[in-house]
């Protein structure tokens, strides 16, 4: 049987559950959402060079994403008009660095 939400848990697009890691998931599984963290992992960049580092997404979607990411707390608008992560977008994108390694080794051994 189905475990059913506690009460007052918020439920998330694509979970009954209602549980943070899925919220996370579905929020990192969104189109461009990994890339732009990806790209911010380093130093802020405007919404001209991030679109630019991102392959040229759409604008309208990128700024879908960054409104998301935004109110998730993991990226915020600068003070010079660039977007950076805020501390909790570094720890996330750190969370990422062992994945990264393992894909880089995967790749050099079969060109993937």
């Amino acid at each position: 049987m189905a475990k059913q939400p506690a009460s007052g848990a918020r439920r998330v697009r694509g979970s009954r559950s209602g549980r943070p890691i899925m919220a996370l998931l579905d929020l990192l599984g969104r189109r461009w959402s990994l890339r732009i963290l990806w790209e911010l992992r380093e130093d802020p960049l405007t919404s001209r060079a991030l679109r630019a580092a991102c392959d040229e997404a759409s604008p309208t979607v990128l700024q879908a994403r960054l409104t998301e990411l935004r109110e998730a707390g993991f990226v915020e608008l600068g003070d010079g008009g660039g977007y950076g992560l805020t501390a909790l977008g570094r720890d996330l994108c750190e969370t990422f660095m062992p994945l990264h390694r393992f894909a880089e080794r995967w790749h050099s051994k079969t060109g993937a």
